[in-house]
């Protein structure tokens, strides 16, 4: 019997862009925000980001947008999670507590990430960052390198 294994590298694509946001909204606002201010279409993604492991479950809400213009789809994501897990101390009163999860663990700063694919030119994706930082609302936004995250895999749906 022959075996066969895939490797991550197998359907990681570098066929899209990733923009990462800053900001204190909650994500029916900025997916609001961006459809306003960039003439998009954003809509609640009909699935979410959900991983479970031993300690807690987590799920990442999704908004999508299909260009039509392009047949490209961009995704808003969004990078935190608030979780109840157990706390096991004999000095607490309360045996649950909250904890901050990060979908992408090595960027806990980024709050959102924009993930556009497709191919488009540089200085497409540079008038959008621009775009959205002139947004009051937002604290900051840039283009995301790739190659260098670890968790890049959680990103590929």
């Amino acid at each position: 019997m022959q075996i066969h294994a895939i490797a991550f590298d197998d359907f990681s694509s570098e066929d899209y862009h990733l923009i990462s946001i800053h900001t204190t909204l909650e994500d029916y606002r900025i997916a609001y925000l961006l459809n306003l201010y960039l003439k998009l279409d954003f809509k609640k993604a009909k699935f979410s980001l959900d991983f479970k492991n031993q300690k807690h479950d987590a799920s990442y809400s999704v908004y999508d947008f299909l260009d039509v213009n392009t047949d490209n789809y961009w995704f808003l994501i969004s990078n935190v999670d608030t979780v109840e897990i157990n706390v096991d101390r004999s000095d607490s009163l309360f045996n649950e507590a909250k904890a901050t999860v990060h979908l992408i663990p090595e960027k806990k700063k980024v709050d959102y990430f924009l993930k556009m694919e497709g191919n488009y030119e540089l200085s497409y994706i540079k008038n959008i960052i621009d775009q959205i930082n002139k947004m009051p609302q937002i604290i900051t936004s840039y283009l995301q390198e790739t190659n260098n995250l670890k968790s890049k895999e959680f990103l590929i749906f």
